[in-house]
Protein backbone atom coordinates (compact mmCIF):
# COMPACT_ATOMS: atom_id res chain seq x y z
CA UNK A 1 0.00 0.00 0.00
CA UNK A 2 1.34 3.42 -0.98
CA UNK A 3 0.54 6.82 0.47
CA UNK A 4 1.07 9.90 -1.65
CA UNK A 5 1.21 13.43 -0.29
CA UNK A 6 0.73 16.42 -2.60
CA UNK A 7 1.30 19.95 -1.34
CA UNK A 8 -0.46 21.46 -4.33
CA UNK A 9 0.42 24.94 -5.55
CA UNK A 10 -3.02 26.56 -5.49
CA UNK A 11 -2.19 29.49 -7.78
CA UNK A 12 1.17 28.84 -9.44
CA UNK A 13 4.59 27.52 -8.60
CA UNK A 14 5.85 24.08 -7.74
CA UNK A 15 4.09 21.41 -5.68
CA UNK A 16 5.74 19.18 -3.10
CA UNK A 17 5.38 15.43 -3.68
CA UNK A 18 5.97 12.53 -1.30
CA UNK A 19 5.43 8.79 -1.47
CA UNK A 20 5.43 6.50 1.58
CA UNK A 21 5.18 2.74 1.34
CA UNK A 22 3.75 0.29 3.88
CA UNK A 23 6.38 -2.40 4.27
CA UNK A 24 6.63 -5.05 7.02
CA UNK A 25 4.44 -3.18 9.53
CA UNK A 26 6.07 0.21 9.11
CA UNK A 27 6.19 3.09 6.67
CA UNK A 28 9.23 3.88 4.58
CA UNK A 29 10.00 6.98 2.57
CA UNK A 30 10.22 6.17 -1.13
CA UNK A 31 10.37 9.62 -2.72
CA UNK A 32 10.41 13.29 -1.82
CA UNK A 33 10.37 15.67 -4.79
CA UNK A 34 8.74 18.66 -6.52
CA UNK A 35 7.02 19.27 -9.83
CA UNK A 36 5.98 22.51 -11.48
CA UNK A 37 2.99 21.65 -13.69
CA UNK A 38 -0.23 19.72 -13.07
CA UNK A 39 0.67 17.56 -16.07
CA UNK A 40 3.96 16.57 -14.45
CA UNK A 41 2.27 15.94 -11.09
CA UNK A 42 -0.26 13.60 -12.67
CA UNK A 43 2.49 11.85 -14.61
CA UNK A 44 4.28 11.31 -11.28
CA UNK A 45 1.09 9.84 -9.79
CA UNK A 46 0.68 7.53 -12.79
CA UNK A 47 4.27 6.33 -12.50
CA UNK A 48 4.41 5.79 -8.76
CA UNK A 49 0.88 4.42 -8.23
CA UNK A 50 -0.31 2.96 -11.55
CA UNK A 51 -3.81 1.48 -11.73
CA UNK A 52 -5.03 -0.74 -10.22
CA UNK A 53 -2.40 -0.51 -7.46
CA UNK A 54 -3.99 0.45 -4.11
CA UNK A 55 -2.97 3.86 -2.80
CA UNK A 56 -4.29 6.87 -0.90
CA UNK A 57 -3.48 10.39 -2.06
CA UNK A 58 -3.69 13.23 0.47
CA UNK A 59 -3.90 16.66 -1.17
CA UNK A 60 -3.32 19.94 0.62
CA UNK A 61 -5.85 21.87 -1.46
CA UNK A 62 -9.65 22.22 -1.63
CA UNK A 63 -10.54 19.64 -4.27
CA UNK A 64 -14.27 19.79 -3.48
CA UNK A 65 -15.96 23.20 -3.41
CA UNK A 66 -19.72 23.72 -3.69
CA UNK A 67 -20.28 27.19 -2.17
CA UNK A 68 -20.32 30.18 -4.57
CA UNK A 69 -19.01 32.56 -1.88
CA UNK A 70 -17.95 32.55 1.74
CA UNK A 71 -16.37 29.59 3.49
CA UNK A 72 -16.95 25.88 3.39
CA UNK A 73 -18.04 24.23 6.62
CA UNK A 74 -14.67 22.44 6.69
CA UNK A 75 -12.84 25.79 6.57
CA UNK A 76 -14.99 27.22 9.38
CA UNK A 77 -14.37 24.18 11.53
CA UNK A 78 -10.59 24.47 11.22
CA UNK A 79 -10.94 27.90 12.81
CA UNK A 80 -13.31 26.58 15.50
CA UNK A 81 -11.01 23.71 16.49
CA UNK A 82 -7.59 25.12 15.67
CA UNK A 83 -7.88 28.91 15.40
CA UNK A 84 -6.30 29.39 18.82
CA UNK A 85 -3.23 27.59 17.47
CA UNK A 86 -3.14 29.87 14.37
CA UNK A 87 -4.13 26.85 12.26
CA UNK A 88 -7.32 28.00 10.59
CA UNK A 89 -7.30 27.56 6.82
CA UNK A 90 -7.95 30.02 4.00
CA UNK A 91 -11.57 30.19 2.79
CA UNK A 92 -12.43 28.28 -0.35
CA UNK A 93 -15.34 29.15 -2.64
CA UNK A 94 -16.10 29.00 -6.34
CA UNK A 95 -15.28 32.67 -6.87
CA UNK A 96 -11.66 32.28 -5.72
CA UNK A 97 -9.08 32.29 -8.55
CA UNK A 98 -7.66 28.91 -7.51
CA UNK A 99 -11.01 27.10 -7.37
CA UNK A 100 -11.14 25.66 -10.88
CA UNK A 101 -7.53 24.49 -10.68
CA UNK A 102 -7.94 22.61 -7.40
CA UNK A 103 -11.36 21.16 -8.31
CA UNK A 104 -10.03 20.03 -11.68
CA UNK A 105 -7.08 18.35 -9.99
CA UNK A 106 -9.41 16.33 -7.77
CA UNK A 107 -11.44 15.29 -10.81
CA UNK A 108 -8.25 14.22 -12.59
CA UNK A 109 -7.46 11.96 -9.64
CA UNK A 110 -11.01 10.56 -9.73
CA UNK A 111 -10.52 9.74 -13.43
CA UNK A 112 -7.54 7.64 -12.33
CA UNK A 113 -9.69 5.70 -9.89
CA UNK A 114 -8.88 7.68 -6.74
CA UNK A 115 -12.30 8.06 -5.15
CA UNK A 116 -12.99 10.50 -2.34
CA UNK A 117 -12.92 8.77 1.04
CA UNK A 118 -14.51 11.02 3.70
CA UNK A 119 -15.18 7.85 5.68
CA UNK A 120 -12.83 4.88 5.99
CA UNK A 121 -12.63 1.85 8.24
CA UNK A 122 -9.46 1.07 10.16
CA UNK A 123 -6.64 -1.17 8.94
CA UNK A 124 -5.63 -1.45 12.60
CA UNK A 125 -8.97 -3.14 13.27
CA UNK A 126 -8.57 -5.24 10.10
CA UNK A 127 -11.52 -3.53 8.42
CA UNK A 128 -9.90 -1.18 5.90
CA UNK A 129 -10.33 -2.50 2.35
CA UNK A 130 -7.61 -1.98 -0.26
CA UNK A 131 -8.45 0.56 -2.90
CA UNK A 132 -7.57 3.85 -4.56
CA UNK A 133 -8.68 6.88 -2.57
CA UNK A 134 -8.10 10.60 -2.26
CA UNK A 135 -8.64 12.92 0.68
CA UNK A 136 -8.17 16.61 1.42
CA UNK A 137 -5.79 17.42 4.26
CA UNK A 138 -4.27 20.47 5.95
CA UNK A 139 -0.77 20.04 7.46
CA UNK A 140 -0.96 22.75 10.15
CA UNK A 141 -3.74 21.18 12.31
CA UNK A 142 -2.13 17.79 11.78
CA UNK A 143 1.18 18.99 13.21
CA UNK A 144 -0.65 20.55 16.18
CA UNK A 145 -2.07 17.14 17.09
CA UNK A 146 0.71 14.79 16.00
CA UNK A 147 3.48 16.87 17.60
CA UNK A 148 1.42 18.28 20.51
CA UNK A 149 2.26 21.89 19.70
CA UNK A 150 1.05 25.09 21.38
CA UNK A 151 0.85 26.80 17.98
CA UNK A 152 1.80 26.14 14.39
CA UNK A 153 5.41 26.18 13.28
CA UNK A 154 5.62 29.49 11.42
CA UNK A 155 7.93 28.63 8.55
CA UNK A 156 5.80 30.16 5.80
CA UNK A 157 5.99 33.86 6.69
CA UNK A 158 8.42 36.19 8.40
CA UNK A 159 12.13 36.85 8.27
CA UNK A 160 14.28 34.25 6.54
CA UNK A 161 16.19 33.38 9.70
CA UNK A 162 12.94 32.86 11.63
CA UNK A 163 11.38 30.76 8.89
CA UNK A 164 14.49 28.63 8.69
CA UNK A 165 14.50 28.04 12.45
CA UNK A 166 10.86 26.93 12.34
CA UNK A 167 11.50 24.64 9.37
CA UNK A 168 14.37 23.05 11.27
CA UNK A 169 11.89 22.32 14.06
CA UNK A 170 9.50 20.69 11.59
CA UNK A 171 12.31 18.53 10.21
CA UNK A 172 13.32 17.50 13.75
CA UNK A 173 9.75 16.59 14.73
CA UNK A 174 9.33 14.48 11.62
CA UNK A 175 12.56 12.62 12.31
CA UNK A 176 12.10 12.20 16.06
CA UNK A 177 8.34 11.81 16.58
CA UNK A 178 6.87 10.10 13.52
CA UNK A 179 9.06 6.99 14.02
CA UNK A 180 7.60 6.67 17.53
CA UNK A 181 3.96 6.86 16.47
CA UNK A 182 1.62 4.20 15.12
CA UNK A 183 1.98 3.71 12.21
CA UNK A 184 5.71 4.27 12.52
CA UNK A 185 7.64 6.02 9.78
CA UNK A 186 11.21 4.85 9.29
CA UNK A 187 13.36 7.73 8.01
CA UNK A 188 17.05 7.35 7.26
CA UNK A 189 17.59 10.98 6.31
CA UNK A 190 15.86 14.18 5.23
CA UNK A 191 17.25 17.13 3.28
CA UNK A 192 19.21 19.71 5.23
CA UNK A 193 17.54 23.08 5.72
CA UNK A 194 19.15 25.60 3.34
CA UNK A 195 20.13 29.22 3.96
CA UNK A 196 18.50 30.95 0.96
CA UNK A 197 14.84 31.80 0.45
CA UNK A 198 14.23 29.98 -2.85
CA UNK A 199 15.87 26.80 -1.63
CA UNK A 200 14.04 27.10 1.68
CA UNK A 201 10.68 27.20 -0.13
CA UNK A 202 11.57 24.03 -2.01
CA UNK A 203 12.28 22.13 1.22
CA UNK A 204 9.13 23.59 2.80
CA UNK A 205 7.02 22.17 -0.04
CA UNK A 206 8.67 18.76 0.28
CA UNK A 207 8.26 18.52 4.08
CA UNK A 208 4.62 19.64 3.81
CA UNK A 209 4.03 16.88 1.27
CA UNK A 210 5.58 14.37 3.67
CA UNK A 211 3.13 15.44 6.38
CA UNK A 212 0.31 15.03 3.83
CA UNK A 213 1.48 11.50 2.97
CA UNK A 214 1.69 10.58 6.66
CA UNK A 215 -1.88 11.82 7.20
CA UNK A 216 -2.97 9.52 4.36
CA UNK A 217 -1.28 6.59 6.11
CA UNK A 218 -2.75 7.59 9.49
CA UNK A 219 -6.22 7.75 7.89
CA UNK A 220 -5.83 4.28 6.36
CA UNK A 221 -4.36 2.81 9.54
CA UNK A 222 -6.82 4.29 12.05
CA UNK A 223 -9.82 5.40 9.96
CA UNK A 224 -12.49 7.35 11.82
CA UNK A 225 -11.40 5.83 15.15
CA UNK A 226 -8.42 8.22 15.43
CA UNK A 227 -9.12 10.99 12.92
CA UNK A 228 -11.34 14.05 12.83
CA UNK A 229 -13.43 14.67 9.71
CA UNK A 230 -14.23 18.35 9.26
CA UNK A 231 -16.93 19.57 6.86
CA UNK A 232 -19.31 17.68 4.60
CA UNK A 233 -18.48 14.75 2.29
CA UNK A 234 -19.98 16.25 -0.86
CA UNK A 235 -19.18 19.93 -0.22
CA UNK A 236 -15.61 19.67 1.01
CA UNK A 237 -14.02 17.87 3.94
CA UNK A 238 -10.63 17.87 5.68
CA UNK A 239 -9.10 14.89 7.47
CA UNK A 240 -7.13 15.74 10.63
CA UNK A 241 -5.36 13.13 12.79
CA UNK A 242 -6.41 13.08 16.41
CA UNK A 243 -3.59 13.24 18.97
CA UNK A 244 -1.76 9.94 19.40
CA UNK A 245 -2.27 8.21 22.71
CA UNK A 246 1.46 8.34 23.46
CA UNK A 247 4.19 10.80 22.56
CA UNK A 248 7.88 10.79 23.37
CA UNK A 249 8.05 13.06 26.47
CA UNK A 250 11.44 14.42 25.35
CA UNK A 251 9.72 16.27 22.51
CA UNK A 252 6.47 17.46 24.07
CA UNK A 253 5.93 21.23 23.85
CA UNK A 254 3.01 21.40 26.24
CA UNK A 255 1.55 19.37 29.05
CA UNK A 256 -1.06 16.67 28.37
CA UNK A 257 -3.61 18.67 30.38
CA UNK A 258 -3.76 21.28 27.59
CA UNK A 259 -4.28 18.82 24.74
CA UNK A 260 -7.11 19.57 22.33
CA UNK A 261 -9.00 16.30 22.67
CA UNK A 262 -9.43 14.28 25.85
Amino acid sequence: MKFLGIDLGWYSGASGLCCLNWQKDHLELLELSRQESITDILAWVDAIAPAPQPAIIAVDAPTRIANPTGMRLADKQTHQHFGRYHAGCYPANLSRPFAQKTISFGLSLEARGFLHAPSLASYKLENSPPGRYQIEVFPHPATINLFNLNQILKYKKGKLTERRAELIKLRDYIQKILPSLEPALTIESLPEIPQTGIALKAIEDKLDSLICAYIAAYWWYWGTTQNLVLGEPTEGYIIVPLPPQTLDPLFLEKTPETAIYK
